[in-house]
């Protein structure tokens, strides 16, 4: 197969990985920056060009396209789609579930547990939004913030209106979250591929933090999941329509609940933590599901 990976930079972990497992089990793999294609939308001809090259001729194509440029990255993955290039993840669930507050509500209407949440960009009365979830301590969130920037944890009732003022006062939407105390500063990252969960990890935050992100100090371990747990990453990843995924979830007094989908999962924190060549799944997935033209949404959306 001709594999086209969308990646911003081929010496990164993840897709340095990807790369030598596609090599190793026989198939043409190609990096392109996908800030640097640039497309001819043609009825009937679509294209993409890159450094002047009519690209052509792929069978497949793996996202790894960064939060920052999501809004191209999706259009650049949109038009592989027109061109009948199957996508390991498409554009659609991958805007679905970069937009957080869609991802939740689509993830509330399925019934699958979250942390009580509130949405605001300028309310009356700051007082009841946090009393409708539970009051302090609480998160803040910043609507487009990533890998736990623009993430506050407000421990009193006169520093989460002061955060929230703060933010709205920056004409900025935010989401307003219970605080899961019990969970400790830890999160589970369940690794999807298809309808599996093919590893699990434990992140626990550094001392003092409650971000359990790994490149902020946090710890990677191995952790035995629940089949609850395993229903719930398989249901949000299906939610999302994401084929491969990291699904976050946190261990609350009322059960597993889901904080975030990430449709570009990094592959290091949970190759080490479990010893696993997720890599090669990702890579046998495609070898069993691509096929020409097989995009549910057909670039629409």
């Amino acid at each position: 197969m001709k594999i086209a990976l969308l990646s911003r930079n081929k010496e990164l972990y993840s897709s340095r990985r990807l790369i030598e497992a596609a090599i190793e089990k026989g198939h043409e793999i190609r990096t392109l920056d996908v800030l640097r294609c640039y497309m001819n939308i043609t009825s009937h001809h679509p294209s993409i060009h890159f450094r002047g090259e009519d690209l052509t001729g792929f069978d497949a194509v793996i996202p790894r396209i960064g939060a920052s440029v999501t809004f191209y990255g999706t259009a650049v993955l949109r038009q592989f789609e027109m061109m009948g290039v199957y996508p390991l993840n498409e554009s659609v669930a991958i805007s679905r579930s970069r937009d957080k507050l869609r991802a939740m509500q689509l993830l509330s209407r399925k019934g699958i547990g979250l942390p009580i949440t509130g949405f605001a960009n300028k309310p009356d009365d700051i007082p009841d939004l946090i009393k409708m979830v539970g009051g302090a301590p609480l998160v803040i969130k910043l609507l487009q913030g990533t890998q736990g920037i623009g993430v506050v944890l407000a421990e009193t009732q006169n520093a989460a209106e002061s955060v929230i003022e703060s933010f709205l006062g920056l004409k900025a939407s935010v989401l307003v979250q219970e605080y899961i105390g019990e969970a400790g500063g830890a999160d589970i990252r369940c690794f999807v591929i298809g309808d599996k969960v093919v590893a699990s990890m434990k992140r626990q935050g550094a001392e003092g933090e409650f971000r359990s992100n790994i490149h902020r100090g946090g710890s990677a371990t191995l952790i035995k999941i629940t089949p609850e747990e395993r229903s719930t990453a398989i249901r949000a990843a299906k939610t999302m329509g994401l084929n491969v995924c990291g699904v976050d979830i946190l261990r609350s007094n009322h059960g597993p609940v889901v904080m975030e989908v990430n449709s570009s999962p990094g592959l290091e924190g949970i190759e080490n933590a479990t010893g696993k060549d997720i890599a090669g799944m990702v890579i046998d997935f495609i070898e069993k599901t691509a096929k020409y033209g097989k995009t549910r949404t057909k670039g629409k959306g």
